[in-house]
């Protein structure tokens, strides 16, 4: 990269810093603190380098990615996360028209932050972090995170009542009712992740006590 690109980033980077101290918890939010609403990203990047007069694409920011989703239509979302100078990690999204952040945490542990996120977007059905998950399950997945019970536990609450589950039931054996099932078979078809390495840490587990 550049030096002039990584003074740009820089500049990204602490203006976001800055942004995510004004990012609060919710009720079973934890360990994640949101924004009102998700922020426009490249809004952020913009007002950032107005001075500058220069720009920067949001791929410039993206530290690791934790999901892809993709449709055979073309279409993609993305889930990913940006390392800002104070140790946040901060969740955005992209699905190639728009890029947002969504919620930051302060965790050492990239993998378990990520795990617990995944959590946190499946139980609320995305609208923890201000987002929706709609229409038919996608055609490709790829995670960062290798445990396979996890991910089928994610998508099944993530799916569950949804257009999702009806699509993925009619594609399914009429003989095989229950639906986690379904869901460990669809993943086996999609799932592109790393081998496992060890069980994904739960947020029931980790989450303090009041």
């Amino acid at each position: 990269m550049l030096s002039r690109d990584r003074q740009r980033r820089m500049l990204v980077l602490e203006a976001l810093d800055d942004r995510a101290k004004q990012f609060r918890s919710r009720q079973d939010s934890w360990p994640f603190r949101m924004p009102h609403d998700p922020l426009d990203l490249d809004g952020l990047i913009d007002d950032a380098l107005a001075e500058t007069g220069g720009s920067l694409p949001t791929d410039a920011l993206r530290a690791r990615s934790v999901l892809r989703l993709e449709w055979a239509g073309g279409g993609a979302w993305d889930l990913w996360v940006a390392g800002l100078p104070s140790g946040l990690h901060l969740y955005c999204d992209s699905d190639g028209c728009e890029s947002r952040v969504l919620a930051s945490a302060k965790r050492g542990n990239a993998s378990e932050a990520d795990g617990f996120f995944l959590e946190r977007l499946a139980e609320s059905r995305g609208q923890l972090f201000g987002i929706e998950m709609t229409g038919a399950p996608p055609d490709r997945v790829k995670s960062s995170i290798g445990d396979r019970e996890f991910l089928a536990d994610v998508f099944v609450e993530l799916f569950e009542g949804s257009d999702a589950e009806s699509h993925l039931r009619s594609e399914g054996s009429r003989t095989v009712p229950d639906f986690r099932t379904i869901v460990v078979g669809w993943l086996h078809r999609v799932l592109t992740a790393p081998p496992m390495i060890r069980r994904q840490p739960r947020v029931r587990d980790e989450e303090p006590s009041l």
